[in-house]
């Protein structure tokens, strides 16, 4: 079915409101004519003083309907809100909508005369900054959500060059952990027949491997394939994370066979290795929001289910910090001095040798032996390993893209999802900063 044919199906069937859809668009055009009426004038201006002004009114606000109305407004005039203004909304989230230390002092000064649990509650309201309620109240607005996740996505664009914002930022992490936490997360197989919205959101997103157009996207929801994803009622249609994977017969060493548009799809009816190849967080705005972990242990549960003779289960994974890491590395401890600047060059798709082994020797030492703080410094690793992983194979010569080449020298990492020992890995990575590796991988680093 051609892709227009499909959103103009989904259209029809989509047009149909549940109850509470209905019951909830009524009470918000009861709320608008509430608003409208107060006012005795269409709309408020659109400037960033009257959206933070608006901010202030729905904190106060008490009405259910005109307050759903507000914060309505609030979504649809921040989503116009131009980028040169974003710096100034967030630095009045810090002021204007912080935590008043005086306040807090004079609480506390309470409960150290008197240590009740009424003192003791005071202390708990005089910390929570106002813009906490405030992104509550906005939170119930139709397109609440999406907007305070698109607003954090453009805040932490911010915070490199403004930390003060931090503040900001670590109450729209704490509540996100709250709202998307595990309980609220549907599970979702996407196929060929899903939604043409979920479709194209899926190219867009994809993070890791470029999905080139319709039919890349169909060859990875071939029948030797699977992609999952994880779902929030309040973002609907809209992924929040998901993962690729290819059934194979063996742990695979390189990407482009597994991209491949042109394989044999039905070569095997009985496959033992599940490859995770790609994994997309899709909104910024989440990030350190942990769905990742939940996904492969739950998509690896349906696997079982579906294809109980499953044995293997492995990833192939990119190094994303490798050569960044290394070209600002003191390399003669691990390599001779001799191959340094070839080492440093950029990839190509032919590699002499003897620094194609070095760059395997190199990447083992930054994948076992680098970190940042107490753990591994690649997000990849520390992510698999985090999860309870095994460093099982490295691969050079693996993803010879140009973003492979540029980010790890076409080196690509297998890690191993041992399912007996997934738990053990996992207390052992966070109780002792442990790596579990294979013999393979440690031999590289002596």
């Amino acid at each position: 079915m051609a892709v227009e044919q499909k959103q103009d199906l989904e259209s029809q069937e989509g047009s149909t409101m549940s109850v509470f859809e209905r019951t909830f668009h009524s009470v918000l055009d009861a709320g608008r004519e509430i608003l409208a009426r107060r006012r005795a004038v269409a709309a408020p201006e659109t400037s960033i003083d009257a959206l933070v002004d608006s901010c202030a009114a729905l904190l106060e606000h008490r009405g259910e309907a005109s307050g759903l109305a507000l914060a309505s407004e609030i979504t649809a005039a921040y989503q116009n809100l131009p980028e040169s203004d974003r710096l100034t909304f967030f630095q009045q989230l810090l002021t204007r909508f912080g935590v008043k230390r005086d306040d807090v002092l004079d609480v506390v000064e309470q409960y150290r005369g008197d240590d009740d649990f009424e003192h003791l509650a005071a202390i708990a309201r005089a910390v929570e900054a106002p813009r906490v309620k405030l992104f509550r109240r906005i939170n119930m607005a139709p397109e609440g959500t999406a907007t305070l996740v698109a607003m954090r996505g453009h805040l932490l664009k911010l915070l490199r060059s403004n930390p003060e914002l931090r503040a900001v930022d670590a109450d729209l992490k704490h509540l996100f952990v709250s709202w998307f936490n595990k309980g609220f997360l549907e599970l979702r197989q996407i196929s060929w027949d899903s939604p043409a919205a979920v479709l194209e959101k899926i190219i867009d997103y994809e993070a890791v491997h470029e999905i080139n157009g319709w039919s890349d996207l169909r060859s990875r929801l071939s029948s030797d394939r699977r992609c999952f994803a994880f779902f929030h009622p309040a973002l609907v249609d809209d992924p929040l994370v998901f993962v690729e994977i290819a059934l194979t017969e063996d742990v695979p060493g390189a990407i482009q066979p597994l991209l491949r548009q042109d394989r044999d799809t039905n070569s095997q009816d009985r496959p033992s290795t599940v490859v995770f190849y790609s994994i997309s967080n899709c909104h910024p705005g989440l990030a350190g929001v942990s769905f990742g972990n939940f996904l492969i242990k739950n998509v690896v549960e349906e696997l079982q289910r579906e294809m109980p003779w499953l044995k293997t289960f492995v990833t192939l994974s990119p190094v994303p910090g490798y050569r960044k890491w290394l070209l600002k590395a003191d390399l003669s401890e691990w390599i001779d001095a001799s191959l340094e600047g070839a080492v440093k060059e950029p990839a190509g798709a032919v590699m002499r040798s003897e620094v194609y082994d070095a760059h395997l020797k190199l990447c083992a030492h930054y994948l076992l032996n680098e970190k940042s703080g107490d753990a591994p410094r690649d997000p990849v690793a520390r992510f698999h390993l985090g999860n309870g992983a095994r460093l099982h194979r490295i691969h050079g010569g693996a993803d010879l893209s140009p973003k492979g080449r540029e980010q790890s020298a076409g080196i690509m990492v297998n890690y191993l999802y041992d399912l007996s020992k997934i738990e053990v890995n996992h207390e052992a990575f966070f109780d002792q900063g442990k790596i579990v590796a294979s013999r393979g991988v440690q031999k590289m680093v002596g």
